[in-house]
C-alpha cells in the first residue's frame, strides 16, 4: 500500500505546494482524502484501472477546487464521492453550471454519497465522525488491506478527533497553525496534533494541510516538525509528491 501526498498546502497554493489532497494506492481501488487542486495529480498517479473513491471533508474552496479538473480524466470504472449527507446537495450545486462542467458530460460514471456519523461497511469498512471546525467537516477512518488509516482535515483536536486515531497504524493530520497559535476557527497546531498522536497510539503520524499563509517556506514547516517530534517521535511532514509505504 502506498500513500502520496498530492497536495499539502491550507487554503491556496503557493510555492510549498499546492491545496490539500492525499491518495491511498490499495491493490484493488485508489482512495482519496479530498480534492485540492493536488487532485490534479492523480493524472500522474492514478494508472491502472481501478475505482476511485473520493472522501470530502468539507466544502471550503481549497477541499474541493480540484474537482474542475474532472474533464482531464477517464476512470473507467468509476468516481464515487462520499461526503456528509449535509454538504451533498451543495456539493452537487458546485460540480454543475454556472461552477464547472456537470458530471453527467463526463465519459465515466461519478456517484455523490451522503454520510450520516458512522460505521459503513462498503466499499471496505470505514467511520465518519464530526470534527471541530467552523464548518460541518468529517473527519474519516478506513480499514483497508490490515491497515488502518484516519484523515482528519480541517479540525481542532477534539474527542472526535481522538477516536478516530485510536491505535491507527497512519494519521493524517492538518496542522494549519504555526506552534501555539490557536483560533476560533478550528485549526491544529504541531504540538497539539503530536499529543493527540500520542494520547491515542498511532503508529505513525503525518502533517499536512499546512497553512500557506503561515508556512511560507519549507524551512517553516520542519521547524513545526521539530516542535512536534518533541512529544511524538514517529512524526513527519508532508510535501506535495511524498510517497509512503505501509
Amino acid at each position: 500500500m502506498k500513500i502520496i501526498f498530492l497536495g499539502t498546502n491550507g487554503w491556496f497554493d503557493s510555492q510549498t505546494g499546492n491545496t490539500l489532497s492525499t491518495l491511498i494506492e490499495t491493490r484493488d481501488a485508489y482512495i482519496v482524502f479530498d480534492a485540492g487542486y493536488g487532485f490534479a495529480r492523480l493524472k500522474k498517479y492514478a494508472v491502472q484501472n481501478k475505482p476511485i473513491y473520493l472522501f470530502i471533508s468539507h466544502l471550503h474552496v481549497d477541499h474541493i477546487c480540484g474537482l474542475h479538473t474532472l474533464p482531464m480524466f477517464n476512470f473507467k470504472k468509476g468516481l464515487t464521492i462520499f461526503i456528509s449527507k449535509k454538504s451533498a446537495k451543495k456539493l452537487q450545486t458546485f460540480m454543475n453550471h454556472p461552477f464547472m462542467s456537470p458530471p453527467k458530460e463526463r465519459n465515466y460514471p461519478i456517484k455523490i454519497v451522503g454520510l450520516s456519523e458512522g460505521n459503513y461497511k462498503q466499499p471496505f469498512p470505514f467511520v465518519c465522525k464530526t470534527l471541530k471546525h467552523i464548518d460541518n467537516t468529517f473527519g474519516y477512518r478506513i480499514n483497508i488491506e490490515n491497515k488502518i488509516i484516519t484523515h482528519c482535515c480541517d479540525t481542532a483536536v477534539c474527542k472526535n478527533d481522538l477516536e478516530l486515531a485510536r491505535d491507527a497504524d497512519l494519521l493524517i493530520h492538518e496542522c494549519a497553525f504555526l506552534p501555539g497559535e490557536e483560533s476560533y476557527w478550528g485549526h491544529t497546531n504541531p504540538e497539539s496534533a503530536a499529543k493527540l498522536a500520542k494520547q491515542a497510539g498511532v503508529k505513525k503520524l503525518i502533517l499536512t494541510h499546512f497553512g500557506a499563509d503561515r508556512y511560507i517556506s519549507r524551512q517553516a514547516r520542519n521547524k513545526s516538525l521539530q516542535v512536534a517530534k518533541k512529544i511524538f517521535l514517529k512524526t513527519r511532514a508532508a510535501k506535495d509528491d511524498l510517497i509512503i509505504k505501509l
